[in-house]
């Protein structure tokens, strides 16, 4: 007796299900949100549809996209594409996996762009002003700011930072071990003696938290506050705070500490390889949102690359000819004395950065040239 067929319910639940076995909770809810939109959509447009293999592109998927432009509120590109995108690897994964469904459904130009955002770091005041505010304020919060900034940590890296997060490597080599974070890598961030006595100060204050706290934090270097971690927002807050007595000209959120970080990296001349390192990112293409170059940035290391440029590419000194002796007044002195004078004409001419002037001593050397053929012809008498 043959098995009764799945739903398309059923069908999505199952791949979905699937994804669980990899991907985090948070995750697996958005495809299973993404499925059940567009199943929603399916049954109420197209209600005859009920197996895999009746989808088309047109009009099935077109007539999906259209909706999802036509939401109202609108949803914007950034969500459209996650959608598009989500729906597209549970397509895949159900043609790996044997089902009857057409390829091509959702291509990689339905995929709407997304808008590119400048480098979002601090000024410099800005960052200076809050910077020292944080640093007055000296509680717990603060200095696991003053961390973020001075690592580059996610705020949810921070939040998630081990007790014993600071290792020693070798003599005078620390290390901040962050533990697997939102693109599933752990890494060492150096520590110099400044990340080392933040972490240090916020282990002494960790110390006069309610014994109650500590006991459900015995793994963190910040504590929780009750089953849910409300440590995201007692951050922001004591960020938001700082920023507004220091006087900051713009709305500061955690995510721009990271931001300046990176910039600041850059200008102090660590290389994009090693910044992709330090930040945690996968490629350098990621690093590069974070990284602000600004005008100035771009003037010194030109002028630098210039300045390194002369010196290594230096105008050769040729050996110059030995001059004839006076005694030598014969067709060979003659010729060596023409070769010691194209010589000259030719380091003159290098040195000399007029173009005009140049070109007159190109024509001059050639007269000479003509001159060294015409003596190379002559034959001495005979005696």
């Amino acid at each position: 007796m043959s098995q009764p067929k799945s739903s398309l319910q059923q069908i999505f639940d199952t791949h979905v299900q699937a994804l669980a076995l990899t991907l985090r909770r948070r995750s697996v809810g958005r495809y299973r949100f993404v499925a059940g939109r567009f199943l929603t959509y399916l049954h109420t447009a197209f209600p005859q549809v009920r197996r895999l293999s009746q989808l088309r592109r047109d009009p099935h998927l077109l007539g999906w996209f259209r909706c999802l432009c036509e939401q109202d509120p609108p949803i914007g590109n950034v969500t459209r594409g996650y959608h598009l995108v989500e729906l597209r690897r549970l397509f895949q994964d159900m043609a790996a996996n044997g089902h009857a469904i057409q390829p091509g459904l959702i291509l990689r130009e339905d995929i709407p762009p997304v808008p590119h955002y400048l480098p979002r770091a601090l000024s410099p005041e800005d960052d200076r002003a809050l910077i020292e505010e944080l640093q007055r304020t000296d509680d717990m919060y603060a200095n696991a700011l003053l961390l973020t900034r001075a690592t580059g940590l996610r705020i949810s890296e921070c939040i998630h930072l081990p007790l014993d997060c600071l290792r020693q490597l070798g003599p005078d080599q620390w290390a901040l071990h962050v533990p697997l974070g939102k693109l599933y890598t752990e890494r060492l961030v150096p520590a110099d003696d400044g990340v080392r006595r933040l972490v240090d100060r916020i282990l002494a204050l960790r110390a006069l938290a309610p014994p109650a706290q500590l006991a459900r934090s015995e793994a963190f270097l910040l504590p929780r506050w009750g089953r849910r971690n409300p440590l995201y927002g007692i951050l922001y807050n004591t960020l938001m705070d700082a920023a507004n007595r220091a006087g900051c000209s713009c709305h500061v959120t955690p995510h721009q500490l990271r931001h300046t970080f990176a910039s600041e990296m850059i200008r102090l001349g660590v290389s994009l390889p090693a910044l992709v390192q330090l930040l945690g990112h996968r490629n350098i293409n990621m690093t590069m949102r974070y990284v602000e170059v600004t005008q100035q940035d771009l003037q010194r290391e030109f002028h630098m690359a210039r300045q390194n440029a002369a010196e290594r590419h230096i105008t050769p000194q040729l050996v110059l000819p030995r001059a004839p002796s006076p005694a030598l007044s014969d067709l060979p002195g003659v010729r060596q004395a023409l070769a010691a004078t194209r010589h000259l004409m030719e380091m003159y001419r290098r040195q000399v950065g007029d173009e005009k002037t140049r070109r007159k001593l190109q024509r001059l050397d050639k007269r000479l040239r003509t001159v060294a053929g015409e003596l190379d012809r002559l034959t001495p008498p005979q005696k």
